[in-house]
């Protein structure tokens, strides 16, 4: 195993724990033979036997007593130099890794297919919500249509509790990083680059052709405030952070971004520090994989799965199962072409004739207003905060006419501006 820390400790306990139960399922005893650390003299929140620490990779490939390697180091380097080393050397491979996978699965998946070994990454998504076995197995006689996910539990606390109790986000990110939900820094969960390498997973598998994490487009949720809760809540609407990418006229289009979402879809429900994704297929429909997505024990369940599934063809001395092929080159469509409906917060001077100017910005750009509300007024600046929701129009008129509107004296600022998913 390479890197013990909190995921590395829950693998390591439940290999000890289901000792009994895994050889059984599998017809052979699983053994924990090395584990590359850092500090070998560290204190670990479970311990193991000393003399199985390690300091040296080397010494890991080297041994013909290994038959897996189970990467949960994270971070990109050095763990996709030690993945290619260990397929290299003909062992199997479990991987955590979402940056890794997310950035390099083609070279991964022909460095396995060389050495007729199995890499296999479940625990890279949705921690112990199975979703990565299913798109490669189960879901694989359908034509994937689209995804549509909350696969970061980090943000979705956030935006849970920013709903439920209308507070700011920096108390409750705060909050969360008190709690051990939100990392010291962070950045990965808050700006939606965690949820980017997962889409980038997900649609690799769903397409079957390769997306990488830079093709997602990615907005966090560090502009949304307590008043965009309350106005989403008002019109019927939750908020979440989506990670989507869609099928369209034989392109794909892959987005996080936060998002409107009716009250009365799956998605809306989820709450906490759960994910769930929902993909739509042509002959199941739409089918939802729900639960936890991070953590010590799910991301270990999902670890353990892999490792029994490779087990099981290392004990029977069966035939493996081919990697991933991705057998279609698909073009990735930009965020600029993307058609839906748009929420806007902004505040403009309460006075005659503005909303008509608003409005001409919008029709000049072809964007209609379905619904317009004006809500709280500063008398001390003038101004009133004015929300506004569109017909469905593209993300290319949108943002041209939201310099427009920003140009416009009569509008001081604009407070936000949110996709709505359909």
């Amino acid at each position: 195993m390479l890197g013990m820390g909190v995921v590395g400790s829950g693998v390591a306990r439940a290999l000890s724990q289901k000792s009994d139960s895994l050889a059984n399922q599998i017809g052979a005893n699983v053994c924990l033979k090395s584990v590359l650390v850092r500090d070998k003299t560290k204190q670990r929140s479970f311990e193991i036997g000393q003399n199985l620490f390690t300091d040296n990779f080397d010494e890991i490939l080297e041994r013909t007593d290994i038959d897996i390697v189970v990467e949960v180091m994270g971070g990109e380097h050095p763990a996709l130099e030690f993945i290619l080393a260990a397929l290299e050397s003909g062992k199997h491979v479990v991987t955590a890794n979402k940056e890794v996978m997310a950035k390099h699965a083609p070279d991964i998946f022909a460095a396995a297919r060389r050495k007729d070994v199995r890499v296999l990454f479940e625990a890279s998504v949705a921690g112990g919500t199975p979703v990565v076995s299913p798109l490669m197995r189960d879901l694989v006689a359908n034509e994937v249509v689209s995804i549509k996910a909350i696969i970061n539990g980090t943000t979705n606390y956030i935006l849970t509790r920013m709903s439920s109790e209308q507070i700011d986000y920096k108390t409750v990110l705060k909050d969360a990083q008190n709690l051990g939900y939100a990392e010291p820094d962070p950045t990965n969960d808050v700006e939606g680059i965690d949820a980017a390498y997962k889409l980038a997973i997900l649609s690799t598998l769903g397409f079957r052709a390769q997306v990488k994490d830079s093709d997602v487009f990615c907005e966090g949720i560090t502009s949304l405030s307590a008043k965009d809760f309350q106005y989403a809540d008002e019109l019927g609407y939750a908020i979440k952070l989506l990670a989507i990418s869609s099928r369209i006229n034989g392109e794909v289009q892959a987005r996080v971004h936060p998002a409107l979402i009716e009250k009365d879809q799956m998605l809306a429900k989820v709450d906490g520090v759960l994910n769930a994704i929902e993909i739509e297929t042509d002959l199941t429909g739409r089918v939802l994989f729900h639960g936890p997505g991070a953590g010590s024990m799910p991301t270990s369940s999902a670890i353990v799965a892999d490792i029994i599934n490779i087990g099981r063809n290392v004990a029977g001395n069966a035939a493996y199962l081919d990697p991933v092929r991705l057998s279609e080159s698909i073009k990735v469509q930009s965020i600029s072409d993307l058609q839906t409906k748009y929420y806007f917060r902004l505040e403009a001077k309460d006075e005659p004739g503005v909303l008509a100017q608003i409005g001409s910005a919008l029709a000049l750009n072809k964007i209609s207003i379905s619904s317009f509300i004006q809500k709280g007024f500063d008398p001390e600046q003038g101004t009133a905060e004015l929300v506004i929701m569109t017909h469905r129009a593209t993300e290319r008129s949108v943002q041209s006419a939201l310099k427009d509107i920003k140009d416009l004296d009569v509008v001081a600022r604009i407070g936000n501006m949110i996709r709505v998913s359909e």
